[in-house]
């Protein structure tokens, strides 16, 4: 597995899932799920802490698209180690006048998930889920789990296959 965690099925600790997460999860059986210090969520933290490698991560961040008034909310996920377009590609490919990072208090009630934790599994129907083409192709990849406790590990093509997931070159 990745680095030294204690990797489980993530179907058998549902326990350590945000509440959209473990209603989701199921649908994923090669999902593992290992867990952590709430402390060392972070993934820099997180990565030494662990034995992580850091292109072994991945951030999913939640954005708000802005167009004729009205509001839109997306997730990017990029390898931990580049960072989204969100100005260019994201903007370009949501068709939106702008985009900026969701307010803190906004990405966790409408997902509801904790800060530092949110993940593309278990997002509100509808949210298109932007997946950049690294991260979509490697073996394993260790993203969030809905909350700071724990991490999730699966395949990155299994995020590619999410519900609304496009695999596009989002980072810079």
């Amino acid at each position: 597995m990745v680095g030294n965690l204690d990797w489980r099925p993530a179907a058998e600790r549902t326990d350590l899932l945000a509440g959209p997460v473990a209603a989701v999860i199921g649908e994923r059986p090669e999902a593992r799920v290992a867990e952590i210090d709430p402390e060392l969520a972070d993934t820099a933290a997180f990565c030494e802490r662990y034995g992580v490698p850091l292109e072994a991560s991945a951030n999913c961040v939640i954005v708000a698209a802005k167009r004729g008034g009205e509001v839109g909310y997306a997730a990017c996920m990029v390898a931990a180690t580049d960072r989204a377009d969100v100005n260019g590609v994201v903007r370009r490919h949501l068709g939106a006048r702008k985009v900026s990072f969701a307010p803190t208090a906004d990405a966790t009630s409408l997902t509801s998930m904790e800060y530092g934790g949110i993940t593309p599994l278990g997002l509100p129907a509808g949210w298109p889920v932007l997946v950049d083409e690294a991260v979509a192709a490697a073996p394993l990849v260790v993203v969030g789990s809905g909350v700071r406790r724990s991490k999730l590990l699966l395949p990155g093509k299994s995020l590619a296959d999410l519900p609304g997931a496009e695999i596009l070159a989002l980072a810079q």
